[in-house]
């Protein structure tokens, strides 16, 4: 729809949104939540605080403990240098998909529809869809897994089970979008919790530790090790995550000037890179434990998350270490599913047009994810459950340049940014990071076909 640009939200070449268009981003909650006019820097920051943490969910949701799990338990501490690598990589790619909401007014699946071509948009928009599909396949693992274990709930009955979270969204997104956002740190700071006793329990050795986040040539030369880093690398850097970023920060009223774009952009990249420090610690302290726990004590075959909860409690000392273990599991699940749902919701608005109720948007994609998890788990028992966690992690990191690679495009498009364009250097280590994604994704694709 051709219309001359407004400096007010980039130079896309869309009209510009008012708040009852239905094309905004989470139009039920966009500028819903008040920036105090006048308040406190800490105030101020404290009002932007929230979407951050929503984001962060996704880097610590039940395929991360998988891939984090095995990590540890086959490897050691080497795989810590992946996680600090993957999560500043996550820091930078976040901070772009804020600035990229807040500067133009678009999330990133509306900035790609005014972009592209239909047909690009359309094979973009199913990379999207497949990537939930395997994040929700993870969230239905890790939350049935946690209700076998806690509970005495079959797997395939926790799998269907785990498709009624759809109300609990229903629920908080009527009481308020603060409300769900409150409900998600709460449960992130019960995970930070749970891990922190453990990894006290399991009284790891510092200087293993430093060494672990030191990165070693070895990752790159063992196929194996390779194989599990780039599983981390998927499970931590979220396509999804990017899209729902660029659409989360446009719910609070900041000024819709430069000045005020500037001071949001600011906030909202405090507020992401202190969320994913959170998500650093607690996917550092699922390796701590596991290298501690199982890798030096001859359990290096520990790849389960049930087989990890049965030797953990034993193995450190402290019997209530596999419960901590499976709450903090259940929280990663319930907590992933929220924001899987927004995600898929901004996704499909914004390259569709297309508006699903949420309720109906949650079952669909649970729908798709449960399918595989009955039929892995009938044929295979657990243990394939378990490899399918995985799995879905890699395929998770396959997605991954299909959002990343436009996220940066846009960012460092003076034409569409404006004044927010990246600068030179930072445009440069975005494409690199870019470059790293591509270039392990490829690694990846061809040891499958080769073996």
């Amino acid at each position: 729809m051709p219309s001359t640009p407004d400096t007010r939200y980039g130079s896309f070449r869309k009209p510009v949104f008012s708040t009852q268009d239905s094309r905004l981003s989470l139009p039920e909650a966009h500028a819903s939540v008040p920036v105090p006019e006048g308040a406190s820097r800490l105030r101020r920051f404290l009002a932007f605080a929230g979407p951050g943490y929503m984001v962060s969910v996704g880097y610590m949701d039940p395929g991360n403990w998988a891939t984090d799990l095995a990590g540890g338990a086959q490897f050691g501490f080497t795989l810590l240098s992946v996680i600090l690598l993957s999560n500043l990589m996550a820091i930078l790619l976040q901070s772009l998909a804020a600035r990229l909401g807040i500067a133009t007014g678009h999330d990133l699946a509306q900035a790609c529809r005014a972009y592209f071509p239909r047909r690009v948009n359309i094979v973009l928009w199913l990379a999207c869809e497949v990537a939930i599909i395997a994040c929700d396949l993870a969230e239905v693992i890790g939350t049935a897994i946690a209700l076998q274990l806690l509970f005495g709930i079959p797997l395939l009955l926790g799998a269907c089970l785990s498709a009624l979270d759809a109300f609990l969204l229903l629920l908080l997104m009527r009481l308020g979008f603060r409300w769900l956002e409150a409900f998600v740190m709460a449960l992130l700071g019960l995970i930070a919790l749970c891990f922190a006793v453990q990894i006290i329990a399991a009284a790891p050795p510092v200087a293993a530790i430093l060494k672990g986040f030191m990165p070693s040539p070895v990752i790159l030369t063992n196929p194996q090790m390779l194989y599990v880093a780039i599983g981390i690398v998927g499970a931590t850097v979220m396509p999804h995550n990017l899209y729902l970023h660029s659409a989360l920060v446009q719910t609070r009223t900041y000024a819709r000037t430069p000045a005020g774009r500037r001071e949001a952009i600011r906030w909202s990249t405090l507020d992401s890179t202190i969320a994913l420090m959170l998500a650093l610690f607690v996917n550092a302290g699922i390796l701590i434990v596991a290298a501690t726990a199982f890798h030096t004590t001859g359990h290096q075959d520990v790849a389960e998350i049930d087989q990890a909860y049965t030797l953990i409690s034993p193995i450190l000392g402290l019997s209530i270490a596999s419960t901590l273990f499976a709450v903090a599991l259940l929280a990663a699940g319930t907590n992933s599913t929220v924001t899987g749902t927004l995600a898929g919701q901004i996704i499909m608005e914004g390259f569709l047009h297309l508006r699903m109720a949420p309720w109906a948007r949650r079952f669909l994609t649970r729908g798709l994810a449960i399918l595989p998890v009955i039929l892995v788990t009938v044929l295979f028992g657990s243990k394939g459950v378990g490899n399918l966690l995985v799995f879905s992690q890699i395929v998770l990191s396959m997605q991954l340049p299909f959002a990343v690679i436009p996220l940066v495009m846009f960012a460092s498009d003076r034409q569409k940014m404006g004044e927010f364009v990246l600068s030179r250097p930072a445009s440069l280590l975005a494409w690199g990071v870019a470059g790293i994604i591509l270039i392990l994704n490829f690694k990846l694709l061809y040891d499958t076909v080769c073996g």
